[in-house]
């Protein structure tokens, strides 16, 4: 089936369709963060931004929750169940505590990756505007849209240790790091404190401060994508495009005092600047996601505004061997793959390697059309083939 094609639930538009499905299975509703929902209560299936395939299992990250999910694979390679949910704030003080109503402000994960002994995950960074919905009346419509929300939760780029149990992954406060005798691995972040947030060293950045108090999807800073290289840590923009220009930004943190991440110098030998940036032409389109593959990055890119489509995947090449600030030519950019999307609803969000191929992508949507939703706790992610030459 290709684009523009209806399907049942919808029509979808903008590439070929999934070469099968793979069914992830939730456990009841999280009750650990909450955007709008009542009483915190977030169906996690529903607001899936990120996710991350190790071995047999699957990380799993939403947009309203503060927890990372594990799912693991059946015999039958079919399916995904078993579902473990781990709060950040077991592992790390979260800047915003629970509100009065017990509830704790979202993280809005945007990012997983693992590398070395760590799961790293990473918060949108964004501003928030009120939405508008159908029942609103104008002046409740008014009000709405003149309120922007700030939530230092967001603003977190961090790392848990990862340890075998059972021949499973589980996420501990601390372990014993294998390559250092002796050594710990730490749970740590940025942003705990305002002084170690990315934020604060975009600030004055001629191209990215000004955007800083500009919410997301307005084109203001909207941080979404994450991919770990040894030091070297990826992180997209979903916004500002600038001109038509997406951004990839290149960190490389330290430890600071107790559980803080700090920008440490890129290339120390070279520069003190704490980030580089990276300029791609996507065809205006923002970073949605980043995934390693080999010396290449792969780049889920959609709109930074609020539109469904057009949604694709583009490969930098030999995005590991930039040395400083770079502005990513035609010759160095390939379009991949277009991801279909639906009228309001299949937004893909994440992609990581399918389990044991990394000629495929499991790709996760938000929005998810009602064909997603078989069963109330359950979603179905697609598998989409590379093309063959990548």
């Amino acid at each position: 089936m290709t684009a523009d094609e209806a399907v049942p639930g919808g029509t979808r538009h903008g590439g070929e369709s999934a070469a099968r499905t793979v069914s992830v299975r939730f456990g009841e509703p999280a009750a650990h963060g909450a955007d709008e929902g009542d009483l915190g209560i977030v169906d996690i299936a529903e607001s899936l931004s990120t996710l991350k395939a190790e071995g047999g299992c699957l990380w799993l990250g939403g947009d309203e929750t503060v927890a990372i999910e594990r799912v693991t694979l059946n015999g039958a390679g079919d399916a995904y169940g078993d579902h473990v949910s781990y709060p950040i704030s077991d592992f790390l003080p979260l800047p915003e505590g629970p509100d009065k109503d017990g509830v704790v402000p979202e993280i809005d994960i945007e990012g997983l990756d693992r590398d070395g002994g760590y799961l790293w995950f990473l918060g949108s960074h964004s501003l928030t505007r009120k939405r508008v919905k159908p029942h609103h009346a104008t002046e409740q419509a008014l009000l709405r849209l003149a309120k922007v929300s700030k939530n230092r939760n967001r603003y977190l780029i961090g790392r848990i240790p990862v340890v075998m149990s059972a021949g499973l992954p589980v996420l501990v406060a601390t372990a014993s790091d294998p390559d250092r005798p002796g050594g710990k691995l730490t749970a740590a972040a940025t942003g705990l404190r305002k002084q170690t947030r990315l934020t604060t060293a975009l600030a004055d950045d001629e191209h990215l401060g000004r955007f800083l108090k500009i919410p997301s999807k307005d084109n203001g800073l909207d941080i979404e994508g994450l991919a770990v290289v040894g030091e070297k840590i990826y992180v997209g923009l979903r916004g500002p495009v600038l001109r038509g220009w997406a951004i990839v930004l290149e960190l490389r943190l330290a430890e600071g005092a107790g559980q803080d991440l700090v920008l440490a110098p890129v290339d120390p030998k070279a520069s003190p600047d704490r980030y580089r940036k990276h300029f791609l032409d996507l065809d205006g389109l923002g970073v949605r996601d980043i995934l390693a593959h080999g010396d290449d990055l792969l780049l889920l890119a959609g709109p930074t505004m609020d539109l469904d489509g057009p949604v694709r995947v583009y490969r930098w090449r030999g995005a590991a061997h930039a040395t400083t600030s770079v502005v990513v030519t035609d010759e160095q950019i390939e379009h991949v793959v277009d991801i279909p999307y639906g009228d309001g609803d299949d937004h893909a969000e994440g992609i990581t390697h399918a389990p044991g191929d990394e000629s495929s992508l499991l790709v996760a949507y938000d929005s998810p059309a009602p064909r997603r939703r078989p069963h109330p706790h359950e979603i179905l992610l697609d598998v989409l083939p590379l093309p063959t030459a990548l």
